[in-house]
């Protein structure tokens, strides 16, 4: 079966969504606690090691019921069987959507075209597995003898994007070889990354779909000619593996096919880690905790599939961010993980969120009124408090923050981990609860400041408060927690892309700029400009002058 194709705001829940909004858009947070003595239970999903506290946002029982009822009208469950399926839910480039299936069981029967992806895939991870083996023993050594030390992981995206996020997040974990990552086309980024190695002991994994990226294409050759200048052209299939499906120009490159690792096109470039994308993390962290990765997204995936939606955790947070996006007109929302580890968790994000739904036309091609993707920023906790939680807190924009922490620190320092977490409690509480007229003029008498001098100051330490967060509370940060924080997020992207009856798997918009890139880079590089607007045309000649 195909998606439905439903304008959500002709649905009844959304006129009713509407009508409640109007009613409830008052009504303060802290109040509800106050009447309420069982709302933090009740709206609070414990799951696993997962505990996920969403009763300080703007909403009520009503507010879920309607949300849920919008859900099933614009059948949510029918959508999420087409995506575990296989079906082509990618409509616009006749694709299935299956990265689900990269991390499911062996003996799974996933279909792709009538035929069982299954076995390929695990095909696939055995030969990850016996690579970031042979790597770690020693046993594939450089041409010269020597074993390897570092790994440059070259691409761009979700070739990118996803491996330097996850092995940041789990470095705690860390093999004996250093991992690093080569992804703009600024020629002073890879620079930077190879002048300090030894070519003798650096494998470099390239990674492209088409082998034709330009960015990747670029740095892999500036990369290559940095290594023949102490090695010869045979001596590149020692030191560069590849994940691409083009054969012939990574053979062509000098990579040998026992090096090459295939992709498939029902898995999305910002999907793709827990493919043979995901080769450089396997390569940093070892196997056994990739595995582990992949065990928890599966893990999440089941939940997904299975639990009802009032205490689906992807399902709820989805139309919580509905809810504010289409009815509050927030146009952003926050991530802030309290833990440095993922301090590249909301940058991976954006990509996956606004790539995928950052659409202006509905599932029949025509124009939306209605917002859909919502921006995606954030910084990990408490740094972002010393910098942009003051809009967060006294501005004038609503922004919904998800606040992602751990019970356990990796390292076991207490008094360190206390104090994170004081100010992660703290600063939840504080955005719910703001600070009143009345609480500020006390606070400043206390201080026996002067009648005039409060007057003068009061406005500006008023906290308006209200202001709505997730929790997201994990026992620990490992490689299996991480696995299923990543595909909560994936699957609330689903779910929003249902709801707002767009295409959430194609990414139409990255292309004309590239296309555009083409002939302005045969403007710089000859002696003539091409037709351009005025500004253009300005800029090229005093680039060139």
């Amino acid at each position: 079966m195909s998606l439905s194709n439903i304008n959500p705001t002709t649905t009844k829940a959304w006129k009713k969504l509407e009508q409640h909004f109007d009613l409830t858009n008052g009504i303060l947070m802290k109040s509800q606690f106050k009447e309420d003595g069982h709302r933090a239970k009740n709206f609070t999903i414990q799951w696993n090691d997962f505990l996920v506290d969403y009763s300080k946002n703007r909403i009520d029982e009503n507010t879920i019921e309607l949300l849920l009822e919008l859900a099933n009208e614009l059948n949510l469950k029918e959508a999420i069987a087409s995506y575990f399926n296989g079906e082509k839910i990618n409509q616009t480039e006749g694709r299935a959507v299956l990265h689900t299936a990269l991390r499911g069981k062996k003996d799974n029967s996933i279909l792709v075209n009538g035929i069982n992806v299954a076995p390929e895939i695990h095909e696939v991870k055995h030969r990850i597995k016996q690579f970031t083996e042979a790597i770690h023993s020693g046993e594939k050594k450089g041409h010269t003898g020597k074993t390897f030390t570092d790994i440059v992981n070259v691409g761009i995206g979700g070739s990118d994007l996803g491996p330097v996020m996850v092995t940041e997040a789990l470095k705690f974990y860390k093999k004996q070889v250093n991992v690093h990552f080569v992804s703009n086309v600024d020629g002073d980024h890879v620079q930077e990354v190879i002048k300090n190695l030894n070519p003798e002991t650096t494998l470099f994994v390239i990674v492209s779909k088409t082998f034709t990226t330009q960015e990747t294409l670029s740095n892999a050759m500036t990369i290559k000619n940095w290594f023949l200048q102490n090695a010869t052209q045979q001596d590149i299939a020692k030191h560069f593996a590849a994940v691409s499906t083009n054969t012939q120009r990574i053979t062509e490159f000098g990579i040998t096919n026992e090096n090459i690792f295939p992709m498939w096109d029902w898995v999305g470039g910002r999907f793709s880690l827990w493919s043979a994308v995901g080769l450089s993390i396997s390569l940093a962290i070892g196997y056994d905790h990739f595995e582990s990765l992949l065990q928890g997204a599966n893990e999440m995936d089941e939940h997904f599939k299975e639990a009802d939606f009032d205490k689906n955790i992807p399902v709820i947070l989805a139309l919580l961010n509905i809810w504010y996006n289409n009815f509050y007109k927030a146009e952003t929302e926050a991530i802030i993980p309290y833990t440095q580890y993922l301090s590249r968790f909301p940058a991976y994000l954006q990509q996956g969120i606004m790539e995928s739904n950052g659409k202006s036309v509905d599932r029949n091609g025509d124009p939306i009124q209605y917002q859909t993707g919502t921006i995606i920023w954030g910084e990990p906790g408490t740094n972002s408090q010393h910098a942009f939680f003051q809009l967060i807190h006294q501005g004038t924009k609503l922004i919904p923050v998800d606040f992602i922490g751990f019970k356990k620190s990796l390292y076991d320092n207490k008094d360190h981990h206390n104090k994170l977490m004081a100010n992660f409690f703290a600063q939840t509480e504080a955005l719910m609860n703001g600070k009143t007229k009345e609480e500020v003029e006390s606070e400043l008498k206390a201080k026996d400041m002067a009648t005039e001098e409060i007057r003068q100051l009061l406005p500006f330490k008023i906290f308006e408060g209200n202001k709505p967060t997730n929790t997201i509370l994990i026992d620990r940060l490992t490689p299996k927690s991480l696995g299923a924080l990543i595909a909560l997020y994936e699957h609330k992207i689903f779910v929003q892309g249902i709801i707002w009856n767009i295409f959430s798997y194609d990414q139409w918009g990255v292309e004309l700029g590239k296309q555009l890139a083409g002939q302005t880079l045969k403007d710089l590089n000859g002696s003539e400009i091409g037709e351009h607007d005025a500004s253009t045309t300005q800029l090229i000649r005093a680039f060139k002058d």
